[in-house]
């Protein structure tokens, strides 16, 4: 009967193969399992009637629950049951559970007989195909390797007469461009042998054919073949000679500011591939000659060498100081060379700003490229302002250098500041006048301007403090403090006058020194307000009115009239100045005018009183009466003889006092 079923069955499973498509793809694709397993039969005799419940009695045993848990441990349940005492009847347990599985295995396999029947036979209808497949792989291989062997000889045929082709395409290049070279060379022997036939060479028509001919020599790799060697010696010959001949006429362009030779000498460099090297050697040469300018300009050394005939063996002491007698020459040399200096500075900048105005201008006739593109990238700082900083950081050495270790120099330029500063300032407005053109920036900003006048800041702080304190020692000479009551001559007025003066006159052509020089002057006057003012006498001597004129009032007198005179000639001196010249010196001068009328007021008023009182004796006449002309001479009353005696009196002495003052 198994015979029959299992006949039965294979037949199933043959006629459901047979129905089959024979590819064996899809033969590979019907070896599915069966979705539906097979039902089996209520009289089964291999089937248990306990097979509904077999899952619920596994999960409630707590026996059995244990072995469904995920983190079953094994070793851990033997324990367990070892020291629990029961191992005979866990062990009971587990028999009974594996009988119970291998009848549920049992029974599946029952179930699901069909499917695997069909199964079965899958595998072998699978192993049949993998056999045509390997079979059909083994061509496969065998077809590829003839292949193999019949393109493998066109290949290497191909490749070598594409290598062949390649060289040939190379050759022909190395070729034309030998030829191109050798015409382009021979066009530059002609245009330059031509010079002596011609006016002039073609610098820009040269030049551009000597790039060409470089270009081509270096691109093309021609190192190696003779006929373009053999012309090498010749081309460095002429290279050198068009770099000289733009850079004459470069060089006289610059000196000239003529744009056109510049622009010139510009497009020939350009040519030659060669403008930004030699615009930034230009640059480099015009930075250098002014700096070394302005070392040569405080060279004490250098000035004494050359005014040291005068000077005797050794010229100079190791300070840099001139020895005796000859400090003025050495003065005037400093002042010469420091004009010098500055014209070469005016030059150098002016030079720098016409090379960057010509830059910005020039372009390429066939590129159109522009020049100052060329030369500097987004981003850089303009020509004259490269120029513009390394001149301004060379003075400021050089004035730092001269204010420390050269006594002399920094006596000369601090006395000199007013010279130093015109010099300075006449540099800057002459270089922005010169390059001021419409369309065109300056060559000096604002920044530049204030970078260089603060070169020479030390020399302005040291001449300031040098004026203030030559102002006070005459103010102190005038009133000493060994002798208090002493009152200066009407000379030494006008001397310290003259001196303040001196002062105004030296600075007045520069605003902005006037105005920090009348500050110290203002100093000093209310020192001399202060010193006047300890020299005032006060006591009864200064308000007598009666006699002659006493020692402290004739004094006070002639202080009053020595600042009436200082007040009056410094205000005539700044009212020719600026409205700010007067509000500075306002508070010094209302000092010294506080201070004239403190010195006579005492007397002044002492008169006032003496004339009130002689009035006041008006009351005293009887107009009233019969004898009212008792008391009349024939000048009137007596209070009125008494006032005009007193008027008298105070005219002949106190007048007479400020004449003689």
């Amino acid at each position: 009967m198994a015979r029959s079923i299992n006949t039965f069955h294979r037949g199933g499973i043959l006629s459901t193969a047979n129905n089959t498509p024979s590819s064996p793809l899809h033969r590979i694709s019907s070896l599915k399992p069966s979705s539906t397993p097979r039902e089996p039969a209520s009289n089964d005799p291999w089937r248990d009637s306990n097979e509904g419940p077999f899952e619920e009695e596994f999960t409630n045993d707590p026996s059995f629950a244990k072995f469904l848990s995920d983190d079953f441990n094994s070793t851990k349940f033997a324990s367990e049951a070892l020291s629990s005492g029961s191992a005979v009847s866990c062990a009971d347990k587990l028999a009974e559970g594996i009988r119970l599985l291998e009848k549920q295995l049992r029974n599946e396999v029952y179930s699901r007989h069909d499917e695997l029947i069909q199964q079965l036979w899958s595998l072998k209808d699978a192993e049949g195909v993998l056999n045509i497949v390997k079979s059909g792989v083994s061509s496969l291989q065998g077809s590829v390797q003839r292949v193999r062997s019949e393109i493998a000889e066109p290949y290497k045929q191909i490749r070598l007469k594409s290598q062949q082709l390649s060289h040939l395409h190379e050759t022909v290049e190395l070729l034309q461009t030998t030829v191109r070279v050798i015409r382009q060379v021979r066009k530059l022997r002609e245009l330059m042998d031509s010079e002596g036939a011609s006016s002039k060479l073609d610098l820009t028509k040269a030049a551009q054919m000597y790039n060409e001919i470089e270009t081509l020599r270096k691109e093309g790799d021609l190192l190696g073949i003779e006929v373009v060697d053999e012309e090498i010696p010749w081309l460095m010959e002429a290279g050198n000679r068009l770099r000289s001949e733009a850079m004459k006429v470069f060089e006289s362009g610059m000196e000239a500011l003529n744009q056109a030779e510049v622009g010139s000498a510009l497009q020939v460099y350009y040519n030659m591939g060669e403008l930004k090297s030699t615009v930034e050697a230009m640059i480099s040469k015009y930075k250098s000659q002014a700096v070394k300018r302005v070392s040569w300009a405080l060279d004490m050394k250098a000035i004494s060498a050359s005014v040291g005939s005068g000077f005797g063996p050794g010229g100079i002491q190791r300070s840099g100081t001139p020895q005796i007698g000859g400090s003025l020459k050495a003065k005037e040399g400093l002042w010469q060379r420091m004009g010098s200096c500055m014209d070469q500075l005016h030059s150098t900048v002016v030079a720098v700003w016409h090379l960057q105005r010509v830059l910005s201008k020039k372009r390429d006739p066939f590129t159109h490229a522009l020049f100052l593109e060329e030369v500097m990238q987004e981003g850089d700082p303009m020509l004259t302002d490269r120029v513009w900083d390394a001149l301004v950081k060379a003075f400021a050495s050089q004035m730092k250098s001269a204010f420390t270790a050269s006594s002399f120099v920094k006596e000369i330029l601090v006395l000199g500041y007013p010279k130093l500063l015109s010099m300075v300032e006449n540099l800057i407005e002459r270089i922005l006048r010169d390059t001021n053109v419409k369309g065109v920036l300056p060559a000096i900003k604002t920044e530049g301007k204030i970078q260089m006048l603060a070169t020479i800041e030390s020399f302005q702080i040291a001449y300031l403090a040098h004026c203030l304190s030559s102002l006070s020692d005459l103010v102190n000479n005038l009133f000493p403090m060994s002798s208090r009551g002493s009152i200066p001559s009407q000379e030494q007025i006008s001397r310290f006058i003259s001196r303040i003066q001196e002062e105004i006159e030296a600075v007045k052509l520069d605003a902005h020194l006037t105005l920090f020089v009348l500050r110290e002057i203002g100093k000093v006057l209310q020192l001399l307000a202060e010193k006047a003012e300890y020299q005032i006498s006060t006591g009864p001597e200064a308000r007598q009115v009666t006699g002659p004129a006493t020692s402290s009032q004739v004094k006070n007198i002639a202080l009053c009239l020595h600042l009436q005179e200082v007040h009056t000639r410094i205000t005539a001196l700044v009212s020719g100045l600026p409205t700010v010249a007067m509000e500075v010196l306002s508070p010094s001068l209302g000092s010294i005018y506080g201070v004239a009328f403190d010195s006579v007021t005492p007397l002044f008023q002492a008169m006032l009183d003496r004339l009130e009182s002689c009035i006041l004796q008006i009351h005293d006449q009887n107009f009233g009466g019969e004898d009212m002309n008792a008391g009349m001479d024939e000048h009137g009353s007596r209070y009125m003889e008494e006032v005009q005696k007193s008027i008298i009196h105070f005219r002949s002495l106190f007048r007479n006092q400020e004449n003689c003052g």
